[in-house]
């Protein structure tokens, strides 16, 4: 599939500030449910490894709120990599800075009106807020060629003679002129066996049942054909998705998103019960610290989304320097004792989590923009898994230990493999020893790391 040179402005600019506006909408309030989880801890009164379960699903995988929002991202960042090549990474940057912005207002706001309305009014709000992503969704465009007009719609009577010439015209018409003499004489027989066979021999077939038994025939082709176009399509996705995994660098890919969001994405939602844990008081909080995660990250995204714009720049590397020291300040979270420690070590998670800006640029880089649709949509599952599974493990961590410095010790761990691995596999020793064995036909998704990107 070749899709048209990518505009850089124009129309692209409306698909920016919409999609800022949908992941604004969207992300908000599930990235703001650390101020929601002290709520349902005092609510429920079950421990922090349970209860953790409610707000992980809701920014991972199992509920209808994350299949929305993941549905939503991977379009989002799909049609702005579409309509932008050389100012992909701002763009990226911008949109994705929706989302931090929605964590810092939502934060403060779902405070205001828990204070206000209660949980379930907080709740209500949030959800009438969230109904004015149709009004965002209406002004996405794909990106067409002009030469290339979109498809017209199909007639529903047209439906059925197109499928019928899919293929093997010639072995259809026999197919279905033997399973037509077929009924024929399996009715012969029938009628043979009843007590008026006689009568039924000397009779012709009624001619309105042998126009229903050819349109029996004829669905029954249909449908054999439409079963075995999707059985084909189904094969062609599973090759497309098997040839992806042969990538080692989008291999590594995989690994390192999923470990990434099993040990980054707890301090969004925990952070607020560490300062509590930690004895820090209510009136030193001058700022919540889910805020200060919010903003850092917009700034994070804005700022290493222009990064990665340079051509000097090497997106590969970046991000992997990013989660490595995510991993070293998750591990330094239970050194933190006090509020000013804790506000700067959140400010610096914050900042590193604005990664997602260049992690679609990654995408795109390592399997091609023909690819990226179907490449992200399968690291955003494994993105949405680890988003479900960190909280509750760090939560099972303290109600085993009752201290999170073991849970947050396990949490940068996770993050250091994953860049550890990302980064042996993009190293170009990989390259210098493939290029001494006899190498196969080029694949279009290879990724040099070895040239700035």
């Amino acid at each position: 599939m070749e899709f048209p040179k990518s505009p850089d402005g124009g129309w692209g600019w409306v698909i920016v500030a919409v999609s800022f506006f949908t992941q604004f909408l969207c992300y908000g309030s599930p990235l703001a449910v650390g101020v929601l989880y002290i709520e349902w801890l005092d609510a429920f009164g079950e421990g922090k490894g349970k209860t953790a379960w409610v707000g992980s699903l809701a920014s991972g995988v199992g509920l209808l709120a994350s299949l929305g929002c993941g549905l939503l991202y991977t379009a989002t960042v799909t049609i702005t990599c579409q309509y932008f090549d050389s100012r992909r990474g701002l763009a990226l940057g911008l949109i994705s800075t929706g989302s931090s912005v929605g964590l810092f207002i939502y934060a403060a706001l779902q405070r205001m009106l828990i204070e206000f309305y209660g949980l379930d009014g907080c709740l209500l709000i949030v959800g009438a807020l969230a109904l004015n992503i149709l009004a965002c969704g209406s002004l996405m465009r794909p990106l067409q060629s002009p030469d290339c007009p979109f498809p017209e719609k199909i007639a529903p009577e047209t439906v059925l003679e197109r499928y019928s010439t899919y293929s093997e015209k010639e072995k259809s018409l026999e197919e279905n002129l033997n399973i037509l003499d077929k009924g024929y004489s399996t009715e012969d027989k029938c009628n043979n066996t009843l007590p008026n066979g006689d009568w039924a021999r000397d009779n012709p077939p009624n001619p309105t049942a042998a126009a229903h038994r050819k349109k029996v025939v004829e669905q029954t082709y249909f449908c054999k054909q439409l079963a075995k176009r999707k059985w084909q399509s189904y094969r062609s996705y599973c090759g497309e998705t098997a040839s992806l995994f042969k990538n080692k660098v989008f291999t590594a890919l995989f690994i390192a998103i999923l470990l990434f969001d099993i040990g980054g994405f707890p301090p969004s939602l925990l952070m607020e019960d560490v300062a509590r844990s930690s004895n820090v008081r209510e009136e030193d909080l001058t700022i919540p610290l889910i805020s200060i995660i919010g903003i850092m990250t917009a700034v994070g995204k804005l700022l290493l989304g222009i990064m990665a714009d340079f051509k000097w720049v090497n997106t590969l590397y970046l991000y992997v320097a990013t989660l490595i020291i995510t991993g070293l300040a998750l591990c330094a979270i239970p050194l933190a004792k006090s509020y000013i420690t804790l506000a700067i070590l959140s400010g610096i998670l914050g900042f590193l989590t604005g990664n997602w800006s260049i992690f679609p640029y990654v995408t795109t880089k390592t399997v091609g923009i023909d690819k990226l649709a179907h490449a992200y949509g399968i690291l955003m599952f494994f993105a949405g898994l680890g988003n479900s599974l960190g909280p509750p493990i760090v939560g099972w961590f303290y109600d085993w230990t009752q201290t999170y410095d073991i849970a947050f010790y396990f949490s940068g761990f996770c993050v250091l493999l994953g860049g550890f691995i990302l980064l042996l596999a993009a190293l170009p020793c990989w390259d210098a020893c493939n290029r001494k064995l006899p190498k196969p036909a080029p694949t279009a998704f290879f990724y040099k790391v070895a040239s700035n990107v």
